[in-house]
């Protein structure tokens, strides 16, 4: 995949008379950056000229479980577009910052999945300013896992998290609100994971 136009379009944009710059505020697709030609210098581009102070990104999840239910690339491919975009920081007067987003209540994802979501987000000194709870939309695979508890591939079981539990994942993944500090989850089902309290007083006491 090359990138090679887009880097001439968002060139030529910035060329246009009266055009002082050229910001990319909706969002990349950083798999595909990855996935695409070195020689371009896509990403390079983007941070000299057209990132404002932060990029975002949809890494959604980190859970190996979970991205493979949202069908999404595993957290080895956003932690390799991290690496790049660090890189690409040496030496600037001002550092530009990754804002990731991401998601609780997805079907197939459990309290230790949003444990595990939160101690990635805590231990990377992440800023989470895009989070969402898990809304099913028409027409969506995830949808379909969420009404009916099943991957509609394999038929097999996909755990759902519904009613509180929803509320308990969302408060995991803003751990640091003030708000969030005294919720509290239920026993999950057997076979389920549980154990909120215990995660939310080690997030809370290790920053």
């Amino acid at each position: 995949m090359s990138h090679t136009k887009l880097c001439e379009l968002l060139r030529r944009v910035s060329e246009v008379p009266g055009v002082k710059r050229v910001f990319v505020g909706s969002g990349i697709r950083y798999d595909l950056v990855l996935a695409g030609d070195q020689d371009s210098g896509y990403l390079r581009q983007l941070a000299e000229h057209h990132v404002s102070g932060h990029l975002k990104v949809a890494p959604e999840h980190v859970s190996a479980e979970v991205t493979a239910a949202m069908n999404k690339p595993g957290c080895e491919v956003f932690d390799r577009f991290r690496e790049r975009f660090d890189a690409l920081q040496q030496g600037k007067p001002k550092r530009q910052y990754i804002v990731p987003y991401f998601m609780s209540g997805h079907p197939g994802c459990t309290v230790m999945d949003m444990a595990e979501l939160a101690e990635y987000i805590r231990d990377n000194r992440l800023y989470t300013e895009q989070v969402q709870d898990f809304t099913p939309t028409p027409m969506s695979v995830s949808t379909c896992m969420y009404y009916t508890g099943l991957d509609p591939f394999t038929l097999k079981p996909v755990y759902v998290p519904k009613g509180r539990e929803k509320k308990v994942q969302r408060a995991m993944m803003q751990y640091r609100e003030p708000g969030n500090q005294g919720l509290r989850a239920r026993r999950a089902p057997a076979g389920r994971a549980g154990g909120f309290d215990r995660e939310r007083e080690s997030l809370s006491g290790r920053g």
